[in-house]
């Protein structure tokens, strides 16, 4: 049986970077998720989307994974075997910057059928315009006191 590939758009967003930060999650099938934290950064909360989306669909479910963030897809389309091979450090033998959240999100990326594919923000495109807002909106609930810390 195969399984149908799932289209998710992920996105994260920071008030101020670092600061008061959301992420969200959306899929073609209606299923979303959102949160925030109060000190992040936009990357952390870009990664953490992606984190959360993959925990809510089991691991054989093939997923196209929509993000306006070319961090992180080149992180896991482009340079994550190199920063293995390296033992962690970028090109320019500098650490890379959110190790830990990346390691978390590899394992796991690790045997699933996976696409990326990059859409521009705030272009008109529908998932992406509504995690967008998702993600703002968690971003202002912890600015304003009323959502997760």
């Amino acid at each position: 049986m195969t399984t149908k590939r799932v289209t998710v758009a992920t996105d994260g967003s920071c008030l101020t970077n670092p600061g008061p930060g959301g992420w969200a999650w959306a899929s073609e099938d209606g299923r979303h998720g959102s949160g925030g934290h109060a000190g992040t950064t936009n990357n952390l909360m870009e990664l953490r989307a992606v984190y959360e989306m993959l925990g809510a669909y089991p691991s054989d479910t093939p997923l196209l994974i929509l993000a306006d963030s070319m961090y992180v897809i080149n992180i896991f389309t482009k340079w994550l075997r190199g920063w293995r091979a390296r033992g962690w450090l970028t090109a320019a033998k500098k650490p890379v910057l959110n190790r830990e959240a990346i390691e978390l999100i590899a394992e796991r990326l690790e045997g699933r059928d996976i696409r990326w594919e990059h859409v521009k923000g705030h272009s008109g495109h529908p998932l992406n315009e509504q995690v967008d807002t998702l993600a703002r909106t968690a971003a202002e609930r912890i600015r304003d006191g009323s959502g997760d810390k």
